[in-house]
């Protein structure tokens, strides 16, 4: 194999592997975070990791749906880097 099958297996696996973290944290979380996060609902957004998740399971970068791979892989760190850290800061409380 060359370079960058060996690169194409590593994001894919690596991105599956951030898609389920992403929805079992989402699972794990109270309902009422999420609403004193002024974020979207719990149930959006298991919705979304949850369907970001099977899409990075079910399609690959380098076939016909990579569209959909990079869409799951948006949805799943949109989650990661905006909704996450406003869940531990609201849940956790000011560090003061």
């Amino acid at each position: 194999m060359f370079l960058d099958q060996w690169i194409m297996i590593l994001a894919y696996y690596a991105g599956l592997i951030v898609g389920v973290f992403a929805f079992v944290h989402a699972l794990s979380q109270r309902a009422d975070a999420y609403t004193a996060a002024e974020r979207l609902t719990k149930p959006a957004w298991l919705g979304i990791t949850g369907g970001g998740t099977f899409a990075l399971l079910l399609f690959s970068l380098n076939s016909a749906g990579a569209m959909f791979w990079l869409a799951g892989l948006v949805a799943v760190l949109v989650y990661l880097v905006d909704v996450r850290p406003r869940l531990i800061e609201v849940q956790r409380g000011p560090r003061w």
